[in-house]
């Protein structure tokens, strides 16, 4: 060994064991340190084998080492624990947690019935630990916060989210619909389904159908068969707008693949799924549910590099870059925020616990990844919960629709909300189940295996008319769309009428080429009602005819757009009014007595006027009286010929030749009306004569008319007569009145006009129509065309093709003039009476004074006749 070496050894010799004590030093101190950290235990229960699950973890993660990274103080320790969703599982884990771990927080719980058993064992345990679920009940009960003080609920809200499923519903005007849910053995699928109802009666729909389905368990390996099983009840029900509110991840998957296996996923269905399930599926995609809408509450995606968003899903996509998790979902950002809100509540320690310092954060509002928030009793809400509509297409989620906001509706962007009014924008552009371009109807159109079933009432020929057969000359008649078509319903071979030329054109227009499957109803197999009772109870798909609309019938069934008016009309065989005594009939008897008076009044005064100057008056009083009498009525014909002397006469009998000539005129023209227009009057007039008389009427053969006259109008003494009205049962039978609705009236009364009279439809009804089953959309297709039909004329066409022949050119019963009253000539004869008065007072006094000269100053002959 050199000199160099040994002094090198021995340098090495006196260091080493300096750094050795120097690395002691060292270690003591960061033990020391380290000790100095405050560590906070938080406990989590979550499903950590479902996709929200995962997501939460690496979500909590991430907020753990951030704020472990940055405080010098503090640390957080993270104990997760499985819950299985099952709330056993869940309450061992926070006992454990509690005892074992001594957590000062316990969060997580995804389903409601998890999180209020661990909400129980905590409070036994000790009411100085906080629990914070992101799950909440639809329907919070009464006094929760006093049950569970020290519990806090972070979850989506759950009546937000049943009215955006009810507007869904509405924009695509579904009336009935199918919900589906898992049964998770708790009721936990009880307050959404109340919800659901509540809000679906807010738009005018219905549950039709409630499919429980039970939680599949890893050891069931018939599953398709277990759900093909609950499926199987849809072949009762058209609807086919499927909700499917809760379920696992295995359940809602093997629901889809059966759902698909056994045809309801065609173009005509269409199924919509919560947040909470579409938030369970997997990135990978599931092709069963393409065409599937659903729901996730929209958050703010600040996707520049310096926003918090940005971060956070930069750390996620690489802490778990082998997972398809490049846009964490809200129950992620949720887990986050709880971690960021704890690790606040937790630097204002220990000054108060850590429960008090989370209520005083979030009774401000928060602003988190997940959006601003604000805890308002017990549970923490966001300021505006919105959701976007999300559709699956190829088996991805990603595929985003229009924003929902509540008391807007949807719209295609948030810059356009308004509290002011509601949105007109719909769901968006929707790639519907079998990929069909048209709105999905949500309603089983017909099939070659299930054809649509129609009742056609044969009770009124004009409307549906069976044609016999081959054997038969009997053709149909052509209509407008009727007997254009080469084979089927619309060839005009089997059947024709008004209703079937209607129904017809209405497919037509709607390029609808339906299997149909029709059966003849008649009197032989019962009534409307009847048949009604038949669509309701789901027998028979629709009635085509001349049904009409009825306030006990619309609950059952809904109608189409009336296409005709109805009412109740009265038909009544008519009577001569050829009588002796027709010339009287111009005036009113109160009339022919005032024309006398006023005659008799004025002979009189013409005769006390004229009397003491007219040598026509000489004689006896008698004669007097006949002479004055006969120039007045003479002056009737203008035929006196008597010399008048008196000028007060002279104005006495203008004005009497005024009225004369007056009366004279009016008399001769209603006569000559009434000696012109044939002179028909109906034997009844009115329904309180019918009443009164407790005369024999009859009416249709349909129930509901004779219960009307029988309740309504108080009718007793009522018999049914035939559904085609003819003149020979009028006459065979004792009837003095026949009710029949407008348009039965009308065909009748253009088929034979002489005799009868009807009155027009005083009592209304809801017209005639076609009946459809409850939800059907299919009549609110036919409505729309109808209303067309009706504004364009064509109905009108039809109308007067199939109802109104032209064998009657007018109508014959005119009606009768009227005889003139009194009211009409009061003010002549006042005239006239007032005028004769005037003129006898001034005869009167002139002739007074007249004797009083004479007896005085003048001589005898002085006195001038006036």
């Amino acid at each position: 060994m050199s000199y160099s070496t040994a002094k090198t050894v021995q340098r090495l010799a006196i260091l080493f064991p300096l750094l050795i004590i120097y690395l002691l030093f060292n270690l003591s101190y960061a033990v020391e340190a380290e000790d100095e950290k405050k560590i906070t235990n938080i406990g989590a229960i979550i499903d950590v084998n479902s996709r929200i699950g995962k997501e939460q973890k690496a979500a909590m993660e991430i907020a753990a080492e951030n704020f472990n990274n940055q405080s010098d103080t503090h640390e957080l320790i993270l104990h997760f624990r499985d819950s299985g969703r099952d709330p056993f599982l869940a309450a061992y884990a926070a006992k454990h947690l509690i005892r074992e771990q001594k957590v000062q927080v316990v969060i997580g719980m995804e389903t409601w019935q998890v999180a209020v058993t661990v909400a129980d064992v905590v409070k036994n345990l000790s009411d100085q630990i906080p629990v914070i679920s992101f799950a909440a009940p639809t329907i919070s009960p009464p006094l929760i916060q006093r049950r569970w003080p020290s519990l806090i609920r972070m979850a989506t809200d759950g009546a937000a989210q049943m009215k955006c499923i009810g507007d869904i519903v509405n924009a695509y005007n579904w009336k009935r619909v199918v919900v589906i849910y898992e049964d998770d053995g708790y009721g936990g699928g009880v307050g959404r389904l109340a919800l659901l109802s509540e809000t679906l009666r807010n738009v005018g729909s219905k549950i039709e159908l409630r499919i429980v389905l039970p939680r599949l368990s890893e050891p069931d390996t018939d599953w398709d068969e277990i759900i093909k099983k609950q499926l199987l009840e849809l072949s009762n029900v058209n609807s086919r707008a499927f909700i499917v509110l809760q379920s696992s991840l295995p359940t809602v998957t093997a629901l889809f693949k059966v759902a698909r296996n056994m045809g309801f996923l065609g173009a005509d269905s269409a199924w919509i799924i919560t947040e909470s399930i579409a938030s369970l599926l997997d990135p990978q995609g599931n092709y069963d549910m393409d065409g599937t809408l659903g729901m996730k509450t929209y958050y703010d995606r600040d996707t520049t590099h310096t926003s918090s968003y940005a971060r956070f899903q930069k750390e996620f996509q690489t802490k778990y870059s082998e997972e398809d998790y490049s846009k964490p979902g809200i129950y992620a950002l949720r887990a986050y925020d709880i971690i960021s809100i704890i690790t606040q509540a937790i630097s204002r320690m220990p000054n108060t616990t850590l429960q008090e310092s989370l209520a005083t954060i979030l009774s401000n509002y928060y602003k988190g990844l997940s959006g601003k928030m604000q805890l308002k009793g017990g549970a923490v809400l966001l300021d505006s919960p919105r959701f976007r509509i999300i559709n699956i297409v190829g088996g991805k989620t990603d595929n985003e629709l229009n924003f929902w906001i509540p008391d807007f509706g949807f719209s295609e962007s948030l810059e356009k909300v308004s509290d002011k009014y509601r949105s007109n924008d719909g769901v968006g552009k929707v790639i519907w189940p079998g990929n069909p371009t048209l709105p999905s109807r949500g309603w089983a159109m017909p099939t070659d295996e299930k054809p649509m079933k129609i009742l056609l009432p044969a009770y009124h020929e004009n409307f549906v008319r069976h044609i016999p057969g081959e054997n038969s000359n009997e053709m149909g008649k052509e209509g407008l769309c009727l007997g254009k078509g080469k084979d089927g319903l619309c060839s005009g071979k089997i059947y024709d009428g008004l209703s079937i030329d209607l129904f017809c054109c209405v497919l037509s227009i709607l390029n609808y080429s339906w299997p149909l499957e029709f059966k003849l109803f008649n009197k032989a197999n019962g009534t409307y009602n009847d048949m009604v009772e038949l669509v309701y109870s789901k027998t028979y798909d629709a009635v085509i005819g001349d049904m009409t609309v009825l306030a006990s019938r619309i609950d059952k069934v809904d109608f189409t757009q009336p296409y005709l008016e109805s009412g109740l009309s009265l038909i009544v065989p008519d009577k001569s009014n050829e009588s002796t005594w027709l010339f009287l009939k111009p005036f009113t008897w109160q009339m022919w007595v005032a024309s006398c008076a006023i005659l008799i009044y004025t002979t009189l005064i013409i005769w006390f006027l004229e009397g003491p100057s007219s040598p026509e008056f000489d004689g006896p009083l008698m004669n007097q009286i006949a002479t004055a009498t006969w120039f007045s009525f003479s002056s009737l014909f203008f035929a006196h010929r008597e010399k008048i002397y008196s000028n007060l006469t002279r104005v006495v009998f203008i004005v009497w030749l005024f009225v004369v000539f007056i009366l004279n005129s009016s008399y001769t023209a209603n006569l000559s009306s009434m000696l012109t227009i044939q002179r028909l009057s109906p034997n009844v007039t009115d329904i309180e004569m019918l009443r009164t008389t407790n005369s024999l009427v009859g009416c249709d053969n349909d129930s509901f008319v004779s219960d009307y006259l029988e309740n309504v109008l108080q009718l007793k003494n009522i018999e049914k007569v035939g559904s085609n009205l003819k003149p020979d049962t009028f006459n065979n039978t004792r009837l003095s009145a026949v009710f029949l609705e407008l348009p039965y009236a009308e065909v009748f009364m253009n088929n034979y006009c002489e005799g009868f009279t009807n009155t027009k439809a005083t009592y209304s009804f809801g017209g005639f129509s076609f009946a459809f089953q409850k939800g059907s959309p299919i009549a609110r297709h036919f409505s729309k065309v109808i209303l067309d039909l009706l504004e364009n004329g064509t109905m009108r066409e039809l109308q007067d093709h199939w109802l109104n022949p032209s064998k009657c050119p007018t109508n014959t019963t005119s009606d009768m003039p009227e005889s003139l009253t009194i009211e009409s000539f009061w003010g002549i004869f006042v005239i006239s009476g007032a005028t004769s008065t005037l003129c006898l007072l001034s005869s009167a006094i002139l002739k007074k004074f007249g004797h009083q000269e004479a007896s005085g100053t003048r001589p005898e002959n002085s006195v001038q006749v006036l």
